[in-house]
């Protein structure tokens, strides 16, 4: 059965989630991703630390960079790679489970949710505040088409069709830092 069947060519979203599981599909990818959390690094220089040749490491920031893991600059002959840290993030959005709701136009993002899930709303500070979806609790924001909103769920008012991706803040690392203390 090949990586294609069921038509999966025709659907763009499909096909993005076949590229990203592949990438993510190798350690050695794995390695070269995590390595590249440090910085930018020369093509020739990552293949160094992982000790592998260089036109391996070519191949494998091919896959990377076709599913848009990671950036490539090229200067000359030299290639420095760096992670695309948006999309990495975004990566996870695939496994949200997706529903679709009908809405009067002018309707509130509140409005929507609440036919799209099991909200709870409290009123903090004079504002009403999600603060769990679906039993999860937590601090939420949106998208609406890829773009963030600054308004409360009772002030976002649909005008157009739009596709809204809920997210719960979860504490992802951004930095680790080890502290030591100096020798005396």
């Amino acid at each position: 059965m090949s990586t294609l069947d069921n038509n999966d060519s025709e659907n763009p979203e499909q096909m993005d989630r076949l590229k990203l599981f592949s990438a993510l599909g190798s350690e050695t990818r794995l390695r070269m991703l995590q390595r590249l959390t440090e910085g930018e690094m020369h093509i020739s220089e990552l293949a160094r630390e992982l000790s592998i040749s260089v036109p391996v490491a070519a191949k494998h920031a091919n896959i990377l960079e076709a599913a848009d893991l990671i950036q490539r600059k090229v200067y000359g002959k030299t290639h420095v790679l760096q992670l695309n840290n948006k999309n990495i993030f975004n990566a996870l959005d695939i496994f949200a489970p997706s529903r679709t709701v009908e809405v009067q136009k002018g309707a509130t993002l509140l409005e929507a949710l609440k036919k799209a899930a099991v909200v709870e709303v409290k009123n903090v500070h004079g504002q009403d505040n999600i603060v769990s979806t679906n039993g999860e609790e937590g601090f939420f924001i949106y998208e609406v088409d890829g773009e963030f909103s600054d308004q409360n769920v009772n002030e976002f008012r649909f005008d157009r069709e739009a596709t809204v991706l809920w997210k719960k803040l979860e504490p992802i690392s951004i930095l680790k830092v080890n502290v030591k203390f100096k020798k005396e």
